[in-house]
């Protein structure tokens, strides 16, 4: 009988106590973003064959970023390559092409060898200490987006065709604009790569080569 005399004011006291104590989640604000957050989007799926081989949830160990007129006359993207890993010498480089709306438009992995290979050219010696090869990799990286590997329009009216990269068609009209630009990047000691916005097929494309 006391059971059910005093459970009235029980089951009151219980509601006011939690009516009384604030919610969690309504009290916490959004976690800390990073610094860089509004220049670093989310990252889209791998849109080449080489399969990532490094954690996503590894730590950064160095990231450039420039923003450049690329796939819009008006609005920059943004360019990034960000290497990820557990050592320089054993990381693995993305990069990627981000539209002034966050599209992803260009994505690809490189790895700390891809970076590190044309040293040999500047190598005066048999052998390079592991400090110096990570010198080289933290400049080479520091210079990916050089002003000089931007080219305006993206394929000289002059140039000739370079079969095996993108089809003649559309080669044919980047060639006739003269606001698309390309940019050229070096994997390796020498496979050079010259990339550029195609209109026609609303992608990137491989328009050709340089080096080697």
């Amino acid at each position: 009988m006391k059971v059910c005399r005093f459970a009235p004011f029980l089951l009151t006291a219980a509601l006011l106590t939690a009516c009384s104590t604030p919610s969690t989640d309504r009290s916490a604000g959004p976690p800390s973003a990073a610094t860089d957050s509004s220049d670093a989007p989310p990252l889209a799926p791998m849109d080449t064959t080489a399969a990532s081989a490094t954690n996503v949830h590894s730590d950064t160990l160095k990231a450039v970023r420039t923003r450049h007129l690329f796939s819009s006359p008006s609005a920059p993207d943004l360019f990034q390559l960000v290497l990820r890993g557990d050592s320089l010498l054993g990381g693995e480089a993305t990069f990627t092409i981000t539209a002034a709306d966050g599209t992803v438009i260009f994505r690809e992995a490189l790895s700390s060898a891809d970076l590190e290979a044309s040293m040999v050219y500047e190598m005066n010696k048999p052998d390079a200490t592991r400090q110096e090869r990570e010198a080289f990799l933290r400049r080479r990286m520091g210079e990916f987006f050089a002003p000089k590997n931007f080219h305006q329009p993206a394929i000289d009216p002059k140039a000739t065709y370079q079969p095996g990269t993108v089809d003649r068609v559309v080669w044919d009209d980047l060639r006739k604009r003269n606001g698309t630009v390309s940019f050229q990047y070096l994997v390796g000691k020498e496979d050079g790569r010259r990339i550029a916005w195609s209109p026609l097929r609303r992608q990137v494309v491989r328009i050709g080569g340089f080096g080697g």
